[in-house]
């Protein structure tokens, strides 16, 4: 049996695959909200937020083989806990990464935290879209107030989303929501309603919109910075699904 650390958008792809090469695959997420895991009978989920005594518990409990993680790129945390929970098993542990896109030259960068990011968005005196969750708002809000620049952001709908929000000091005139990935005409739609000149976002990858950020953002003229993805998304990982269920049997086998 494998467990599965879900969250992104490819968790169903990669859950499908190892399934149906003969692995019963068990899909763990931090929260219930609405996530694609693939429809094999070998595929099950179950959700709640752990830590990496948590993740080794269950891991222990399923007398998992392997843990197989398919967690955000940014979520490092997870990520490490996961890891943590493998070595601690003595099993072994594989990393889904989704592919990057290639940079282009007029990216902005940011290689530290969301505080320099904010900095560097609020710098240019134009409203500023920030487009990378709900998480770490504090900074933004923080720097927009100071700087006096109309801060927007995007989050998915539901009730945390909104609660940080608030938390952060965001007027509910600047907050827009809805679930990703979004089309270029539908960035376009917040960047023109809002008159954005900055757009912030992660490097999510194709999977999560990524090309279509870009392309919004050169059609309306924004400055588009970008947050480095962590240093732990270039340790050992797998871009492609294929070679990722090879490993998985290799290692299974020699387990």
């Amino acid at each position: 049996m494998i467990l599965l650390i879900g969250g992104t958008s490819e968790t169903a792809l990669v859950a499908q695959a190892l399934a149906d090469a003969g692995f019963v695959v068990v899909v763990s997420t931090a929260t219930d909200l609405p996530l694609e895991i693939g429809s094999h009978p070998n595929i099950s989920r179950t959700s709640g937020a752990l830590d990496s005594q948590g993740i080794e518990r269950l891991a222990g409990e399923l007398r998992a083989r392997m843990i197989v993680d398919c967690s955000h790129p940014y979520a490092t945390a997870v990520k490490a806990n996961a890891r943590a929970a493998a070595k601690a098993l003595g099993i072994p542990y594989a990393q889904w990464m989704r592919p990057r896109v290639p940079e282009y030259e007029d990216w902005i960068i940011v290689r530290e935290t969301h505080t320099l990011a904010a900095e560097t968005a609020c710098a240019f005196g134009s409203p500023v879209l920030v487009t990378t969750g709900a998480k770490n708002l504090a900074p933004y809000a923080a720097e927009a107030r100071r700087t006096g620049v109309e801060l927007v952001v995007r989050v998915l709908p539901y009730q945390n989303s909104l609660v940080a929000c608030h938390d952060a000091g965001i007027d509910s005139e600047s907050i827009v929501t809805g679930r990703g990935p979004f089309s270029v005409e539908e960035n376009l739609k917040v960047i023109r309603r809002f008159n954005i000149g900055v757009v912030v976002t992660k490097d999510s990858g194709e999977a999560g919109g990524m090309p279509a950020k870009i392309e919004a953002a050169r059609v309306a003229g924004c400055h588009l910075i970008v947050i480095q993805r962590p240093a732990s998304c270039d340790k050992e990982n797998f871009t492609d699904v294929s070679r990722l269920v090879a490993a998985v049997g290799k290692r299974l086998a020699m387990a």
